[in-house]
């Protein structure tokens, strides 16, 4: 028999490497329940995993349903972070539309960082304002379009956030802020399931949990259950989380329900452990 060539085995093994799905948890319950599913959730996004004395909280000095919104990141001496912002070496990705609040890139610019905000609605590819704020007319998803199918040709301004990595040639990110309207999920499995996560260093996002999200399937316990092991993938991968805003302002719904007294919106802040 001739041996395998060399290029066929890497190639074979990296096939068996690539992960195409995360790992579900168990069910919360013997039979599964949307009750059971939604409090193990409920809980789990509302319990801190890991302390911080240090977080930007003044947004919510004298929270009114018109204050800012705030995006909590952890400054305490034991993580890299506050280091690289006083030697001006810290890297902040924030991907939103338009119409979101831009304070907090704004207040990271201004302490030296290097700031790109990634916004499919602004009118030129590349604006630079400042001299450490950038804004970029693109969408991160949780795919890369296939220039051969014309349908996605309309899309060409939307890619993976691993895809613009590469391209920007950026090994790390300090921070990624992300309020993306429900396509938190599929982004957040694509980081997981391509190790872009481990290039990260905080972890900000909203979580939209009134309806599925995009290309979410399931009856509403299995969407639930999704949620819940997607988030335990990034403790898996060392993250922990910090803190939660539970944002009161918008519908009280859960899954299209006024249930569990559940808001509609939490604003969740991780830490990578690693990043020491």
């Amino acid at each position: 028999m001739n041996p395998v060539p060399l290029r066929c085995f890497l190639f074979c093994f990296a096939l068996q490497t690539v992960r195409w799905h995360i790992e579900l948890q168990p069910w919360a319950s013997p039979t599964p329940s949307l009750n059971y599913e939604a409090l193990r959730f409920l809980k789990y996004i509302s319990t801190s995993q890991i302390s911080c004395e240090h977080m930007n909280l003044n947004s919510l000095r004298g929270y009114s349903e018109t204050a800012k919104k705030p995006w909590s990141i952890c400054l305490d001496e034991r993580f890299s972070l506050i280091h690289r912002i006083r030697s001006k070496q810290c890297r902040l990705y924030s991907l939103g539309l338009g119409n979101d609040d831009n304070q907090f890139e704004i207040s990271m610019a201004n302490s030296g960082c290097e700031v790109h905000r990634f916004d499919p609605s602004i009118k030129s590819a590349h604006v630079q304002e400042g001299r450490h704020l950038w804004y970029h007319r693109l969408s991160i998803d949780w795919r890369d379009p296939n220039p051969a199918i014309a349908a996605h040709k309309l899309h060409s301004n939307t890619k993976k956030l691993g895809t613009v990595l590469n391209e920007f040639g950026h090994q790390k990110i300090d921070v990624l802020k992300a309020d993306v309207e429900s396509a938190e999920w599929k982004i957040l499995e694509n980081l997981i399931l391509e190790d872009v996560v481990e290039q990260i260093g905080q972890l900000v996002f909203e979580v939209h949990i009134h309806w599925p999200g995009f290309e979410v399937s399931g009856n509403d316990s299995a969407v639930v259950r999704y949620w819940y092991s997607l988030l335990r993938e990034l403790e898996l991968k060392d993250f922990r989380l910090f803190h939660t805003y539970k944002d009161l302002s918008k519908p009280q719904m859960f899954l299209k329900k006024e249930a569990f007294n559940a808001s509609s919106c939490y604003t969740l802040s991780w830490v990578n452990t690693r990043w020491k």
